[in-house]
């Protein structure tokens, strides 16, 4: 099945370099220069992935994530920006982009991501067939997971995580005990293995605690294992 990506840039030159890759990678694409047009065209169709730049006239990168995550159906998204500050790539993750590549990008390094993107889908929609229904919902000490609804409760209280951290969620809690490193969190979750991109995991593992632990400094379930990684605390219930 040929995979359908909407490219959003207002660079021509970076749009056609960007169809170009897809081409070699199998994939059918459409580029889209405007921040409405490609709100409208991302609604209306049926896409495997989004590539979205963040400075577009008229409607910018960010209000257009923001609008597709509050829909129902789910489309990754992968995020395009010249700007380099960590508030920038803050704020895309947040509204719930899947990844991110700050401009200059090398053209291996986009294909490696897009790669990555369709692994975790394929992943994600084989452990959906698979899923027997009682492994829809995932329950540890004062914390529940519904994965059919994408819904996490701490506590009783509805916590809003973005689509990744949702993920990154998932994936502990389905590994209680086992540690993991961030290589193999990056690998695992992200879908890519580039050296230096570590602090990827940190920085949504911190987020991550902000929300679900009592206490962020000494938290329950999404623990740190010196020297090594990161495990998920084994308090099923």
């Amino acid at each position: 099945m040929t995979r359908r990506v909407l490219v959003v840039e207002d660079d021509p030159d970076i749009g056609r370099l960007v169809g170009l890759l897809l081409a070699e990678l199998g994939c059918e694409s459409k580029l889209v220069d405007d921040g409405i047009v490609a709100l409208a065209e991302a609604e209306g169709g049926r896409w495997d992935l989004v590539i979205l730049d963040l400075m577009l006239p008229r409607m910018d990168g960010l209000q257009i994530c923001k609008r597709l995550r509050a829909a129902e159906k789910h489309t990754p998204i992968l995020m395009l920006t010249a700007k380099s500050s960590e508030l920038d790539r803050v704020l895309g993750l947040e509204l719930g982009a899947d990844d991110y590549l700050t401009k200059p990008f090398s053209l291996l390094e986009l294909a490696a991501r897009v790669k990555g993107v369709f692994r975790r889908a394929d992943q994600l929609a084989a452990s959906r067939a698979a899923a027997e229904p009682a492994a829809q919902r995932i329950e540890v000490e004062g914390l529940a997971i519904d994965l059919e609804r994408h819904e996490t409760l701490v506590r009783g209280q509805a916590v809003e995580l973005t689509a990744k951290e949702f993920e990154l969620l998932v994936h502990f809690a389905k590994t209680p005990g086992r540690v993991h490193t961030r290589a193999q969190l990056l690998d695992q979750v992200w879908g890519y293995t580039h050296s230096g991109y570590e602090h990827t995991v940190n920085s949504h593992i911190n987020r991550l605690r902000n929300k679900i632990e009592r206490d962020p400094a000494n938290p329950d379930y999404i623990q740190t294992v010196w020297g090594v990684g990161y495990k998920f605390a084994d308090r099923r219930t």
